[in-house]
């Protein structure tokens, strides 16, 4: 895993809904080297922990990666409070990322909630073969459609409440259907038991399938062992891997739920 630290202007900041911030880092380096599903590890000033953030966002030629996060605490609201021309301590890009298919002719991203930013580099990859199925608990987390459908990707958007979107409900119910009808691959981020859910259809209708797990980190790059997760290998065999190094993205049958 090649990865560099170093702190980084903010060129871009935006609210895209409650307590959910989209902010673009001038980093030449490190977007020159970001691939789908990785992340940056990130030290907010005053202190001592980095958080992991998704990448929802890569562009080498203007040297820029694209971050999208939620406030769920003390760390990310400080992140939070930083402005264009403040700069970010960053290591990066941390992780193994998503398995790209040049020849795969339809392939669903399923986000949960603050899952859905990781989606959107492969939607920049795999263009009008994409189908994001989105899911969120109202509308008032709803985020990012604009930027998968600008992508060339068929958007599917479902809320638990019903308050917006194209269904209300889960999104293993469209992709559910979609699965019926052959799909080439399926990449999921989000919340645990929206993962195992996604896994179990994929596995059971033979369907090639990646998750990128969330997991609290501290060192980001497999030296502290805190983000262990139980997996099996290929014959079955159970062992323990580190979402920060070995992933946060696993083939779905990987995973011990």
């Amino acid at each position: 895993m090649s990865y560099t630290q170093g702190v980084f202007p903010i060129i871009e900041k935006r609210a895209l809904a409650e307590d959910t911030f989209s902010m673009t880092l001038h980093c030449p380096a490190m977007a020159a080297a970001a691939q789908p599903g990785q992340f940056l590890h990130i030290l907010p000033a005053g202190y001592g922990l980095r958080r992991p953030i998704s990448i929802a966002g890569i562009d080498p030629d203007k040297g820029t990666l694209r971050i999208v996060f939620a406030v769920r605490g003390k760390g990310t609201d400080a992140l939070a409070g930083m402005n264009v021309g403040d700069f970010m301590d960053v290591l990066g890009p941390v992780g193994h990322g998503f398995t790209l298919l040049p020849e795969a002719q339809h392939v669903v991203l399923v986000g949960g909630g603050i899952g859905v930013p990781p989606m959107l580099p492969l939607a920049a990859y795999y263009g009008a073969r994409a189908t994001a199925v989105s899911g969120f608990r109202s509308f008032r987390q709803v985020i990012l459609q604009d930027d998968l459908a600008a992508c060339g990707a068929q958007t599917i958007v479902c809320t638990e409440d019903g308050s917006a979107g194209d269904s209300k409900g889960f999104v293993t119910g469209p992709l559910e259907a979609m699965l019926s009808e052959g799909v080439d691959a399926v990449y999921a981020c989000g919340p645990g038991p929206m993962l195992r859910a996604v896994a179990d259809l994929c596995i059971r209708t033979g369907t090639y399938c990646e998750v990128s797990l969330e997991e609290r980190m501290a060192c980001g790059v497999g030296a502290c062992l805190g983000c262990a997760c139980r997996t099996k290998d290929e014959n079955g065999n159970e062992q323990y891997l580190h979402v920060c190094k070995n992933g946060p993205v696993f083939k779905a049958e990987e995973v011990i739920w």
